[in-house]
């Protein structure tokens, strides 16, 4: 299963995966950041499909033909499972109908609580004693897939925004390399049993 990994920022999320040695065939940014150094420093092609060339960060911005292009580019280096860590792009459908059910994300909430860009903010100002991360399918509704894992992570007091995210993102680089493992060996195990394309193991 070859992995294409989506990153917009520091790449500690990538790192995780690279240190879990899944099988990361390519790194692809939507704008120059840290991941693409740490896809460097592992050897691991990277490809920027930068927001700017296709209208931006504001109202300009022309979401499909962009995912058009890093769709392109997946396609191009043969990627069968698409893994999002901390990407800051919500693409549009050509994605989806190319790798509908082997797209994955995570969500620093447990979902359906919280979903969205604001997700420990929004539980520290809902008062709850527990929040955590959720690694589910991408769909493209934001934050509606199906749930494959998820662990909890206490709230605790005096919690900032900084200090809540920094725990969830600890049990992050556990859980969602374990999940994108036990996924990519489950897909791997039906198409050996033959059944079916790309497309039909994931129904």
């Amino acid at each position: 299963m070859r992995i294409a990994v989506l990153a917009s920022g520091s790449g500690t999320i990538l790192e995780a995966i690279i240190g879990a040695d899944l099988p990361v065939r390519l790194v692809v940014a939507d704008r120059r950041c840290r991941a693409l150094e740490v896809a460097s420093d592992a050897a691991i092609p990277a490809v920027l499909v930068d927001r700017a060339e296709f209208g931006g960060f504001g109202p300009a911005f022309e979401r499909e033909r962009y995912t058009r292009s890093l769709t392109g580019a997946l396609a191009d280096a043969d990627i069968e499972v698409v893994v999002m860590a901390g990407f800051g792009t919500v693409l549009g459908q050509s994605i989806h109908t190319a790798f509908g059910g082997r797209i994955l994300n995570t969500h620093p909430a447990l979902l359906p609580a919280f979903p969205g860009w604001h997700a420990v903010a929004d539980a520290l100002d809902a008062g709850v004693t527990e929040t955590g991360s959720t690694v589910h399918i991408a769909t493209l509704e934001m934050d509606a897939g199906p749930v494959l894992a998820q662990k909890s992570v206490p709230v605790l007091p005096g919690d900032t925004v900084d200090t809540l995210h920094e725990r969830i993102k600890s049990v992050e680089r556990t859980l969602y390399p374990d999940t994108i493992r036990s996924f990519i060996d489950g897909l791997a195990a039906q198409v050996g049993d033959g059944r079916g394309s790309a497309q039909e193991v994931t129904e």
